[in-house]
């Protein structure tokens, strides 16, 4: 590669691109190497999620050095380095990127191997394409890329909507535990790379490399604010959390999950709630869990899970009702003794970390905003 005839717009191009090379080293290197979380310090992250994240920028930074290495010493597009190169940054973005999105989620171990037989027939269209070479073979092979990524899209849609009921029925706090502005926001930038490697327009690569910035720092924040969660999957229940069959009548015929979801008392768990939950006030506990309320009351999680199903509400409509009642109380009884008291700190005894949060509940609850609702009761608003 001549450099005097490198133009003012590639140089600044290759500076762009240095800074998305070196940007994702660093944080890969950061997650991998220390311990304590510097941005959330009172979070835990779960540790497979950083490692499959820091996977994910490693590859990042190496698919930086070789396509580098490619444009000074060959810039030949229609090399066999250049083929392998592509198959590669391909592969191994694909499967780490994978990887980490799937981290995200864990309502269960979700596995990364159906990613790895998905590129097979990527690896063997390219493969034959780089021994006969096609125009033919080589728009089918960048369809079925292309058709894999909204394949993998739509899987994620899916599985971050089942993650989302599984953190309602096991959480009444979902503050940092929702992914799905950081899903959505990588399964775009997912997309763009597959456009990017199929691109030629200067003007869309710069644009690539831009979000490619932003979606580090999404990601490292995303990262350390996620909160590792206690699995509640179904794996986990027959292990750790199955119901004790001992005291129940003989099951018959029945399939065993059957017949004890026929024998739940719902009022003795009524009762139960009423005395160890409401009456105690033990809903406005921060961050309490279906699993610490089943101990509470002396049932366990699948009893109770199965309880607010027959209800058909979930564990987090149940907590959030409750936490709203008190506020509605707790604001009349204040008024009505000729107290003020802000909306946000009343939020906050009423169990809530964040105020925007219980806006929506409460709204969910009342069909009214906070402030509507104070003023049709005559309050004063104080935020």
């Amino acid at each position: 590669m001549n450099l005097e005839h490198i133009s003012r717009e590639l140089i600044l191009f290759f500076i762009l691109y240095g800074i998305t090379g070196v940007v994702p080293l660093i944080a890969a290197l950061y997650l991998l190497l220390r311990r304590a979380n510097a941005i959330a310090p009172g979070v835990t992250p779960p540790l497979r999620l950083r490692r499959w994240t820091a996977s994910f920028f490693a590859v990042s930074t190496l698919a930086h050095v070789w396509w580098i290495l490619f444009y000074i010493s060959s810039c030949d597009e229609h090399s066999v380095s250049y083929m392998l190169i592509v198959m590669l940054d391909c592969v191994l973005l694909f499967t780490t990127f994978t990887g980490m999105l799937l981290a995200m989620l864990q309502d269960r171990r979700r596995p990364v191997w159906p990613a790895l037989v998905a590129l097979i027939p990527f690896v063997a269209l390219w493969g034959t394409y780089m021994a006969f070479p096609s125009i033919l073979i080589e728009q089918i092979t960048a369809a079925y890329l292309v058709l894999l990524g909204l394949l993998f899209a739509v899987h994620m849609v899916v599985a971050i909507r089942q993650y989302g009921r599984w953190l309602n029925d096991n959480y009444a706090d979902l503050e940092n535990k929702k992914v799905w502005l950081c899903q959505t926001v990588a399964l775009v930038s997912m997309l763009l790379f597959i456009f990017y490697v199929l691109a030629t327009d200067m003007v869309f690569i710069w644009l690539i490399h831009i979000i490619n910035l932003v979606l580090v720092v999404l990601l490292v924040w995303r990262v350390e604010t996620l909160p590792l969660l206690e699995s509640t999957s179904m794996e986990d229940v027959s292990a750790a959390s199955a119901p004790d069959t001992s005291d129940l009548p003989p099951l018959n015929s029945c399939p065993p999950q059957q017949a004890i979801i026929t024998n739940i008392d719902l009022a003795q768990i009524d009762r139960q709630l009423n005395e160890h939950c409401i009456d105690t006030q033990l809903y406005l506990q921060h961050d309490l869990t279906v699993q610490q309320l089943a101990q509470a009351i002396g049932t366990n999680r699948y009893y109770l899970s199965q309880y607010f199903s027959r209800k058909s509400i979930t564990y987090n409509t149940y907590i959030n009702n409750l936490r709203i009642d008190y506020f509605i109380k707790r604001y009349q009884e204040l008024t009505a003794g000729g107290q003020s008291i802000g909306a946000q700190q009343l939020a906050r005894e009423s169990g809530y970390h964040s105020y925007s949060t219980f806006s929506l509940a409460f709204k969910q609850r009342t069909g009214q905003s906070v402030t509507a609702w104070i003023r049709d009761a005559g309050g004063v608003i104080i935020e």
